[in-house]
């Protein structure tokens, strides 16, 4: 099932979409509280969504809606992943940005971090260049695994039965913050830096996670392009560090990298600019279109 966060009037309200007939029913009073409070009930709300996704509840055209992000504000600081595709780990490294060395060594172990919630903005918002901080903003286009089903102590083989299901996310970075102050969370959460959707995707709509596909283009430049299968580190991997002395809640969002291919890999680096158009997409889950401001 697909779920978006929508406004036609003065309240976003949450709504289960059928982006291919243009449709979204509203789930507003079923859970007022948004996709959170949807996930935090799903034991009992699941299953007769699933078993009549359209049977009630009124329905609005897609077009006639305002999407936001499908969880505007996480339950906490969102889970991210540092250097989780080999390339970018090399692309990075080449960089010197935090290797002198220039080192193309791949991590050992997940490279984690967190991003503050206020960075979240919608899938087709602006994103502010921050031009008075920073002259370094990149993008990064990223798979969004949103976990349902809390715990600590999370296994490998019982991971995915945690997950609730998946979103487009750009982890956008200002380079110059990341790189100056050491710790990676101002130069990851400036405001509007994290655009999230366009629509969050149940676990069950996907067959098999590692086969989907993100691309990144800007200004309709193709500058990513990779499949999930090409993690270092994979969703059962992270999700078990993660959870093996922090519990998971749900409604807890974890980015869990980005490809080669991001601005800062090129020669010289190819950072984004007010009236740059920033689109995000992955298999089954939409595209996002963002402009730079």
């Amino acid at each position: 099932m697909t779920y978006s966060t929508g406004q036609e009037t003065d309240v976003p309200r949450l709504g289960l979409a059928d982006p291919a007939e243009g449709l979204v029913r509203d789930l507003g009073d079923l859970a007022p509280g948004g996709l959170p409070e949807l996930i935090a009930r799903w034991p009992q709300l699941g299953p007769a969504l699933r078993e009549d996704p359209f049977g009630s509840g009124p329905l609005h055209a897609l077009e006639s809606l305002t999407l936001h992000a499908p969880i505007p504000r996480p339950v906490r600081n969102i889970f991210c992943v540092g250097k989780n595709y080999r390339e970018h780990a090399a692309e990075f490294g080449r960089s010197g940005y935090d290797t002198p060395s220039r080192s193309e060594a791949v991590p050992d172990r997940p490279i984690l971090f967190s991003k503050a919630t206020t960075a979240v903005t919608g899938p087709y918002d602006p994103i502010d260049a921050h031009s008075a901080l920073t002259s370094e903003v990149d993008y990064e286009g990223e798979l969004g695994v949103v976990i349902g089903r809390g715990g600590r102590g999370i296994t490998r083989e019982s991971a995915y039965d945690h997950v609730w299901g998946y979103v487009v996310v750009n982890d956008v970075t200002a380079r110059d913050l990341q790189r100056d102050h050491k710790q990676w969370l101002l130069g990851k959460s400036l405001d509007t830096h994290c655009p999230m959707g366009p629509y969050a995707v149940t676990s069950d709509e996907i067959a098999d996670v590692t086969a989907l596909e993100i691309e990144t283009r800007v200004n309709g430049e193709l500058r990513q392009h990779a499949r999930v299968a090409d993690l270092i580190f994979d969703i059962p991997e992270l999700i078990a560090t993660l959870s093996a002395g922090i519990t998971l809640l749900p409604g807890d969002f974890i980015a869990t990298g980005t490809p080669v291919g991001v601005g800062i890999g090129f020669d010289p680096p190819r950072f984004l600019r007010p009236g740059d158009v920033v689109e995000v997409s992955i298999t089954g889950l939409g595209a996002q279109r963002n402009v730079v401001r």
